[in-house]
């Protein structure tokens, strides 16, 4: 019997992301940030989560995409870290999704650059690839991988 993972997936423009379950701590609507002078262009800024201070990470920078599309709010995944919670800015929130180990692959060759660091794998669904995220590599905003 293969062992069954779940993650909490996401959309960035049409491609499905994933993150294991267990380091989701919240998904929330977006939230008003404050601005980190000096901070890396893929940090957003600050949010306030009921009195706790997370840093906002915007996941299409952080994975070479292009820009949100003017005028279009990102949704926040909040992930827990050993440093505290971080949120990652997404298009859109999907659902818990269950797949089978016996499913991931290796990251896709047509991954390119820091990109395929921050992918841990993909699992092939009926009709879309999944790309599992490396949660502490995509939150280590000091690494470049290229």
């Amino acid at each position: 019997m293969s062992k069954a993972s779940q993650l909490c997936t996401f959309y960035l423009d049409d491609q499905m992301f994933g993150i294991d379950v267990q380091k989701v701590q919240e998904v929330i609507r977006y939230q008003q940030m404050t601005d980190i002078p000096l901070a890396p262009e893929t940090v957003c800024g600050l949010i306030n989560l009921r009195g706790q201070i997370v840093t906002a990470i915007e996941l299409r920078k952080r994975l070479g995409m292009p820009d949100r599309p003017e005028g279009q709010l990102p949704m926040n995944v909040v992930v827990r870290s050993d440093d505290g919670a971080v949120s990652l800015l997404v298009d859109q929130i999907g659902d818990v999704q269950e797949s089978d180990q016996e499913n991931f692959e290796a990251p896709p060759e047509t991954l390119r650059g820091s990109t395929r660091q921050l992918i841990q794998g993909a699992y092939k669904l009926k009709d879309r690839l999944l790309l599992v995220l490396d949660t502490e590599r995509v939150i280590d905003v000091t690494s470049n991988f290229d």
